[in-house]
């Protein structure tokens, strides 16, 4: 900066009037000219002093990152001091990671920052990762340094989960009879899968799945309760980790128990239901009954009324046989002897009946 005001001081100094250095006066216009110099010096100063500092750090850390780009960085809207810091922190740790990249990721939302830790974890354990995947996986929005943590250490995933709100997984076995089951499941991150593959729900979804049909095929409860490792193996062959993020290590059942007896609560609900369905058909046909009664009743009532008035009519047909001299008096003397005598021998009939007995309670 001293000498750019030194270069412009001698040039102002062959501008003074008389053309040669030895004149003292200045003009008006150089005067402007000097002071306008110095202001655009003194900006540029000031916007070049606060790069000053990380343009040190970087060249003593061989960086490789010049003062013009951290100016363009500045220009791209981009944080020069993450660029600078995460580009140290990779030449340090050996991680070949270019400026570019670390900015064109920055521009696309990511954090680089994260991205060189995860490699510089990955390198340390011997993971294979370059910078291309683990910028991918932080774009699509998973923790990389969380996946690259995992790949290393395992993590433990309870089945069922606690904000699943359910105490256990439930399953019938072939005898009727409900078992309870808890599982814990060892997984690691598949680096080579995390971009599109299934998170730790699906793995959640598809050991539950398992210990359902694992169980549901035994015969008994007590086989599962004789050996619970069973439940483990016939999960862990059908390949649930196919298509995730992650590699299944192990599932081990952490708590087995017996539930309800749901076989024979299903029996006594059907046996139930069927009741239920012969009491509505007795007493359709009750009601079937009552009516077919109830139009005999009626029926009766009908051929009475009918009788009733073939009565009605033999009076009038004696008269007309009178009136016609077809009936003599003492024919009609006759047939009131006979009636008379019916009529008796019908009273010694019911006086001689065997009295009925009587019903209890009556």
């Amino acid at each position: 900066m001293l000498t750019h005001l030194h270069t412009a001081a001698g040039w102002l100094a062959m501008q003074r009037p008389g053309g040669g250095p030895g004149t003292d006066e200045w003009g008006p216009g150089t005067i402007a000219v000097v002071v306008a110099l110095i202001i655009v010096l003194l900006v540029i100063s000031l916007f070049l002093l606060q790069f000053i500092g990380l343009w040190i750090r970087s060249i003593a850390s061989k960086a490789g990152i010049g003062l013009l780009d951290l100016v363009a960085m500045r220009l791209r809207k981009v944080d020069v001091r993450v660029i600078v810091g995460t580009k140290i922190m990779a030449v340090q740790a050996g991680i070949p990671a270019q400026t570019r990249d670390l900015e064109s990721h920055y521009l696309a939302g990511g954090n680089p920052v994260k991205v060189v830790r995860a490699l510089i974890a990955a390198d340390r354990a011997n993971i294979e990762l370059d910078f291309k995947t683990a910028a991918a996986i932080d774009l699509a929005g998973r923790d990389v340094q969380e996946a690259v943590a995992t790949s290393v250490l395992p993590k433990v995933i309870d089945v069922p989960t606690a904000e699943s709100g359910k105490m256990s997984i439930d399953a019938v076995a072939k005898d009727g009879i409900q078992v309870k089951a808890k599982a814990r499941v060892t997984v690691r991150a598949n680096l080579e899968r995390l971009v599109g593959g299934a998170t730790e729900e699906t793995i959640i979804a598809r050991v539950g799945e398992g210990i359902v049909t694992t169980i549901g095929s035994s015969q008994s409860y007590k086989d599962v309760l004789e050996n619970p490792d069973a439940i483990s193996k016939g999960v862990l062959e059908k390949g649930l980790d196919s298509g995730t993020a992650f590699e299944i290590l192990s599932i081990d059942i952490a708590d087995v128990d017996v539930g309800d007896n749901i076989g024979a609560r299903l029996q006594a609900d059907q046996a139930e239901a069927n009741k239920r369905m012969f009491q509505a058909e007795a007493e359709k046909r009750r009601a079937a009954a009552a009516a077919r009664e109830q139009e005999m009743i009626a029926l009766v009532a009908e051929n009475r009324a009918k009788v009733v008035l073939a009565e009605a009519e033999i009076p009038k047909a004696m008269a007309e046989a009178f009136r016609s001299g077809n009936l003599g008096i003492m024919d009609y003397y006759r047939m009131k002897n006979i009636q008379a005598d019916t009529s008796m021998r019908d009273s010694i009939g019911r006086s001689a009946e065997p009295p009925k007995p009587t019903e209890p309670g009556a």
